[in-house]
């Protein structure tokens, strides 16, 4: 029985990733990147769909892949309604959601979109696949401390999963089955605990928990922040870039390429080296926490991610945790077979795609 040929669209701030797959055989891959004054023609984030469409659609035709060889299409998931992880087939529903940027704009918002308006070309069914508000949080982790501030589930849902996933199958176990900390460390930073295939405790990589990250400031002092916020010295909008795109190690050091700062913090610069380890020594803390709430059910700590390819960072964290537990590394990142895994799951009929509603 031939394998089903699966197309992966991940929409990125300026560019569109495009995979195909026979089950799970990357066929090819390829990136198209877009012109940022391209990009300022629209006025939100929905209003680029027709436009990459169109690239999309001529990239297939000079690939020469015929809508009818596809037999689904999977986009990355946007910022909708919290939601359990899994596989969901895109109904008008996500649509309209997708559309409307329920929780926010960002470009992943037009992977459901994409991939519903190709699927329906090739007459085959259009999915998303862990995306970043996958919502699983225990009881006790909603409490923030305040009820007006629920903490919420925001983080790299895909890639974690995708480890945890990759993890249970080297031990020939399952998902469900496992008990790990999985770290995602790119330019947001998010620590999970995976049990029993849900991430019942996680930071919020997008607002304001946990470490600070290359451009994120994680978690700061309370009553500090809010009194910068009602100083009058900053918008909002002046806020949210220092707490988002210019927080972390961009706000101490002015760059964000950890490459360069691991080179001046090994050379010599004290500064540098502080920074670079004061992001490692939170990272250590935030494994800490959830270790505690696992107790000695914890396998093993899972580090991913970008600066995963980083021996010194792994090696400062690692040298703080391992007394928990055993530490593997996963580096970089798979979204695009991720995605492809979780559409050939509902398509061999090892788990049914969920609804959205």
């Amino acid at each position: 029985m031939t394998e089903p040929k699966i197309l992966v669209i991940n929409p990125g701030s300026t560019s569109t990733k495009l995979a195909l797959f026979q089950g799970l055989e990357e066929l090819f891959a390829s990136t198209i990147n877009h012109e940022q004054q391209e990009l300022e023609k629209f006025a939100a984030i929905s209003d680029q769909l027709e436009f990459r469409l169109g690239l999309i659609e001529d990239f297939l035709v000079e690939q020469d892949i015929a809508p009818r060889e596809i037999a689904a299409v999977v986009g990355r998931g946007g910022l909708l309604k919290p939601i359990p992880g899994g596989t969901y087939e895109v109904n008008q529903q996500m649509l309209a959601d997708l559309k409307e940027g329920l929780q926010g704009e960002h470009a992943s918002n037009l992977g459901g979109q994409l991939a519903h308006a190709l699927a329906e070309k090739a007459g085959a069914p259009a999915f998303i696949v862990d995306p970043v508000v996958v919502d699983e949080l225990s009881p006790l982790a909603r409490l923030s401390g305040h009820p007006d501030l629920p903490r919420r589930s925001i983080f790299h849902a895909l890639n974690q999963k995708a480890v945890a996933r990759r993890y249970a199958r080297e031990k020939g176990s399952k998902y469900q089955e496992v008990e790990v900390i999985v770290t995602h460390l790119g330019g947001g930073i998010s620590c999970g605990l995976h049990r029993q295939g849900r991430v019942i405790d996680v930071n919020n990589a997008l607002s304001g928990e946990g470490p600070y990250s290359p451009n994120r400031t994680g978690g700061l002092p309370t009553l500090d922040l809010a009194e910068l916020c009602l100083s009058g010295k900053y918008s909002a909008a002046e806020m949210k870039e220092k707490l988002l795109k210019s927080g972390g190690v961009a706000g101490y050091l002015g760059t964000t390429n950890m490459i360069e700062v691991e080179k001046k913090a090994r050379a010599g610069d004290e500064e540098y080296d502080k920074i670079f380890r004061g992001m490692a020594y939170q990272v250590s803390k935030e494994i800490g926490s959830l270790a505690a709430v696992s107790g000695d059910k914890l396998e093993a700590i899972l580090l991913t991610g970008g600066i995963a390819h980083s021996r010194y960072f792994v090696r400062l964290v690692r040298e703080r945790v391992e007394f928990l537990a055993p530490v593997k590394i996963y580096p970089g990142e798979e979204e695009m077979q991720a995605l492809a895994a979780g559409a050939y799951r509902v398509l061999t009929g090892q788990e049914e795609a969920r609804e959205y509603n």
